[in-house]
């Protein structure tokens, strides 16, 4: 058999290279560059407004314990040449005043539609219904970069009668989709001196590296990690060309470095959620059970007959507790997540009791991983 030689260039030995890379084994957990880093300096800008919703079916503020209803009624009715004789006593119920919140795009132009959130300032009941009257929208700077106006969805029901109230969801708050225009633009610029700088959602060092790795493989010695969070790449200074070259940086394909173990415990909810990198060493775990019990026994006061007395009901109240004999568990260590949640699981402690034990396990040195509590 004849044996056959294929001689490669250095250009074609590195794309075969990186199209060996984007296809290996290790990329089939890979993710997008723009699910896992943004631009620096594209960002949205934060609105508020304070505004007036008219048109509910009874439900507004009640106006004598909200008086700036009324007086951003008899303002706007001023501005609309309604002038009000002095001393006017409004008793409105159709009318709330309302905070108006919005999320301005990056490169947003005038004209442009974006969405509002409505909530209630009062106590208004119910915005169902409701219509925002013309609110300006101002950014941090005090600057007017949007009005909103349009009729509100609220996302809830409720009904009442007979002294029975039913509430599905909440009531005193909607959006209103497109429901305000951009009338200013925030001027952004992306990268400067021909560079545009590259943050990952998370600080992480091995998936800066893979990041800078892989913007190389397609644009040779373009990337470079700034740190563990920012990578530096060098961009066209032609801004068509930029654009161009930026969306196809953030398609390219990159496997993140698994996280840090971690435990995340919400003491509030009892919730506790773990990775798959939590490993247990060997620990013996004793949680014994506390019930307290308390118990209401009224009292009757009977005054003797004739006496002219009353019957006094007083209360009267037990508290007993009591703490179950606990059992020590020897609780074995385990190298993966399922192994974990068997070990814990033979404790057979309820989600509040387990926030505790981990603790305890994370002061013993048995829980490799951090313990977060929110």
């Amino acid at each position: 058999m004849n044996s056959v030689r294929i001689w490669i260039g250095h250009a074609a030995a590195a794309a075969l290279a990186a199209l060996v890379f984007l296809c290996s084994p290790a990329q089939a957990n890979a993710e997008r560059i723009k699910e896992l880093a943004s631009i620096a300096g594209v960002r949205d800008n934060q609105l508020v407004g304070y505004g007036l919703v008219v048109g509910l079916d009874g439900s507004g503020d009640q106006t004598t314990q909200t008086p700036f209803t009324v007086q951003s009624i008899i303002n706007m009715l001023g501005n609309m040449g309604v002038t009000l004789p002095p001393g006017t006593n409004l008793q409105l119920k159709n009318v709330a005043a309302v905070m108006v919140t919005a999320a301005l795009p990056s490169f947003a132009r005038p004209g442009q539609a974006i969405d509002v959130t409505v909530s209630s300032v009062g106590n208004a009941k119910n915005l169902r219904g409701g219509t925002l009257v013309m609110t300006p929208l101002k950014g941090i700077d005090g600057q007017v970069y949007a009005i909103a106006q349009g009729n509100m969805v609220v996302g809830g029901a409720g009904a009442q009668g007979g002294g029975a109230s039913q509430v599905i969801n909440h009531l005193a708050a909607g959006r209103i989709p497109g429901g305000a225009i951009v009338e200013r633009a925030v001027p952004a610029t992306v990268g400067q001196g021909g560079t545009v700088v590259f943050e990952l959602n998370d600080t992480d060092f091995g998936t800066a590296r893979r990041v800078v790795d892989a913007i190389n493989i397609a644009y040779p010695g373009a990337a470079q990690a700034l740190d563990g969070r920012s990578i530096e790449v060098r961009a066209p200074n032609d801004p068509t060309m930029r654009v161009a070259f930026i969306g196809h940086i953030e398609s390219l394909q990159v496997t993140p470095v698994e996280q840090a173990a971690k435990v995340i415990v919400n003491a509030r909810t009892g919730s506790v959620v773990m990775n798959k990198r939590v490993t247990l060493q060997n620990v013996a775990v004793a949680h014994g059970n506390l019930t307290v019990t308390v118990t209401n026994q009224p009292q009757v006061s009977q005054p003797p007959p004739l006496s002219g007395g009353q019957t006094v009901v007083t209360p009267g109240g037990q508290v007993d507790i009591s703490q179950g004999g606990g059992t020590i568990h020897n609780v074995r260590s385990a190298a993966n997540l399922a192994d974990v949640v068997k070990a814990l699981n033979v404790l057979g402690a309820k989600p509040m009791d387990l926030v505790s034990i981990l603790q305890a396990m994370k002061a013993a040195g048995a829980l490799r991983a951090e313990l977060e509590v929110i």
